[in-house]
């Protein structure tokens, strides 16, 4: 017969069935998220970073009054910098930056219902440890009520026989 009966929490089950929350798997599959997601990686990079300084190195010399570069090549670089990675790729990376922050809340709800069950287990355990301690205060109550009996048993045992007068 057992005095305690453990009842787990019930994301620990669930926890067991479920794989871990990646970003793409956020993407759901779309070409529109897989394309986000990668345009967001790649200008996330220090390659990227000096990509972007170099074209925006080729208009300093324009906007300091001399150009070595032809008017339509400054063209070019303007618009590539000013229209298309300012306006085009701001809301790619914000679609890919969405898609990531979906990820990560979803790793962080994951993480509060681990913790969640942890705390429920260390209860679950303390409540054992309670049940236990009941138990073991009843076998030590039960253990001293021996001694003493045995203890007046030896007593009886060990006492001299009263003296009972004899008639011969």
């Amino acid at each position: 017969m057992s005095l305690f009966i453990h009842v787990p929490h019930p994301h620990i089950a669930a926890r067991k069935a479920a794989a871990p929350v990646t970003v793409a798997a956020q993407a759901g599959g779309g070409l529109n998220a897989r394309i986000a997601l990668r345009l967001t990686a790649m200008v996330g990079t220090m390659p990227a970073a000096y990509l972007f300084t170099v074209l925006a190195l080729f208009a300093l010399p324009a906007v300091l009054g001399f150009s070595l570069l032809p008017a339509r090549t400054l063209l070019i670089v303007a618009w590539i910098s000013q229209t298309f990675i300012q306006l085009v790729m701001l809301a790619v990376l914000q679609l890919g930056q969405n898609i990531a922050g979906t990820a990560a809340d979803k790793r962080a709800e994951a993480t509060f219902l681990d913790a969640e069950s942890i705390l429920h287990e260390c209860l679950e355990l303390q409540r054992h440890l309670q049940v236990q301690d009941a138990s073991g205060s009843d076998v030590r109550t039960l253990l001293e009520l021996n001694n003493a009996l045995t203890e007046a048993i030896h007593q009886k045992v060990k006492a001299p026989a009263p003296v009972t007068a004899s008639t011969t």
